[in-house]
């Protein structure tokens, strides 16, 4: 149990968790972040597993060169759309398919290849993940490196394809020769140039000669001074592009629709996989934040011992960073025989600055996030956090301060329990 609801905004952990999301590259990766709730006694196992993850990482961004970089890309709803039978991805999200499994291997290749005993869990994690070479070759054989079907992607495509560039040269060069002529008749202005209207090849003459070219008009300027004509002699011609290019984007479409129906099959490994992705893109933004603020994992005690070394409270380190002020770490024990702190001292004499530190600390602890203190601060794993910090006048249920704590402790001591 957490208490108050605004538990997070007390100690300041959710100004945390925006910094985080802001080093994720994918909006999977921020859900994710914000779906990992605090843990408690019984999913230890969980909290260790995370601990250890975002550590590992911590580690490789401090001290070694090579894991990805990049954007982590969100193949969720590729993945969706690839299980609609009759649909068919477009080549962006091909690329980004392609993307995204490139970047999968090349995380998996980096904890694999490493040495048994580095990084243990995410080596043992990355070696579950399927990799698809055999996809990300195929989809090489049709989209070339700019996004675009290969020409070559099949031999009808290639065909048509040739067929266009055919006609569109001889259009071309037809309507430069009706150009010349045009022009030297003073029917067109001497700098005038082929235009594309509509996808039609026309040529811009002024209003007073648009009947001096036998051609179908196919739009005017804004101004009205130009008139676009179709010479007759290149209207089959463009009608005769017209319908190849639908020609060609239906077979585009039928390559597209082929190579969505084949890896449908093993669309489930491939979310897995997505999934991992994102799972790393999360983890990635924690062990960033991380090596940023200087944290680290610290012991898990299984006897209820909080002992924090040298921790710092990471927004108020921020600002005194900002301002060039130093700030004062904090020291504390608590254990089953001292569960109890009194800290007193005057007005803005950081009492309230330790509580939330430690709140904070420990909040961070328990959803899975490093915590910046010293290596050797130990931490237990409490079932609930109770906080009762700062001035809870209630205007509306007509409750003094005083009475406001109250209220709050008695909700405490109604829910705590001895872990």
């Amino acid at each position: 149990m957490i208490s108050p609801t605004n538990f997070e905004q007390k100690i300041g952990f959710d100004r945390v968790r925006a910094e985080v999301e802001e080093l994720c590259s994918s909006v999977a990766a921020v859900r994710k972040l914000r779906d990992q709730q605090l843990l408690d006694c019984y999913h230890l196992s969980e909290l260790t597993d995370r601990l250890c993850r975002v550590d590992e990482l911590r580690e490789v961004l401090s001290s070694e060169g090579g894991f990805p970089s990049g954007e982590f890309v969100d193949i969720s709803t590729i993945v969706a759309k690839t299980r609609v039978v009759g649909a068919f991805l477009e080549t962006e999200e091909i690329v980004a398919l392609r993307t995204a499994l490139d970047t999968v291997a090349e995380v998996v290749e980096f904890f694999t290849s490493k040495e048994e005993g580095r990084y243990p869990v995410l080596r043992a994690t990355a070696a579950e993940v399927a990799t698809f070479p055999h996809i990300t070759g195929h989809i090489d054989t049709i989209i070339d490196r700019f996004g675009e079907v290969r020409d070559n992607a099949s031999a009808e495509l290639y065909n048509i394809r040739r067929q266009i560039r055919s006609r569109q040269g001889e259009a071309g060069k037809r309507l430069r020769a009706i150009l010349a002529e045009a022009q030297g008749a003073g029917i067109v202005e001497s700098d005038a140039t082929v235009s594309i209207r509509d996808g039609r090849a026309v040529i811009p003459v002024l209003s007073n000669n648009k009947r001096k070219i036998n051609g179908l008009i196919q739009g005017q300027s804004a101004t009205g001074r130009t008139y676009y004509v179709e010479p007759m002699e290149v209207v089959e011609i463009n009608n005769e592009l017209r319908e190849l290019e639908y020609a060609e984007r239906h077979e585009v479409v039928r390559i597209l629709t082929a190579f969505t129906e084949w890896i449908r099959g093993e669309v489930d490994q491939i979310e897995r996989s997505g999934d991992y992705l994102t799972t790393m893109d999360m983890i990635r933004a924690k062990a960033r934040w991380a090596v940023e603020m200087n944290c680290v994992k610290p012991i898990i005690s299984t006897e209820g011992r909080l002992e924090l070394r040298k921790a710092r409270h990471p927004l108020l380190q921020r600002n005194l960073e900002r301002e060039g002020r130093e700030l004062v770490p904090l020291d504390i024990l608590l254990d089953r025989e001292r569960r109890i702190a009194v800290i007193s001292g005057p007005n803005a004499g950081g009492k309230s600055v330790c509580l939330k530190c430690v709140g904070i600390v420990q909040y961070m602890f328990q959803c899975g996030f490093l915590i910046p203190a010293l290596e050797n601060s130990e931490l237990p794993v409490f079932d609930s956090l109770f906080i009762d910090i700062g001035d809870q006048q209630s205007i509306d249920n007509d409750l003094s301060t005083y009475s406001s704590h109250l209220l709050n402790m008695k909700t405490l001591l109604q829910n705590a329990t001895d872990r």
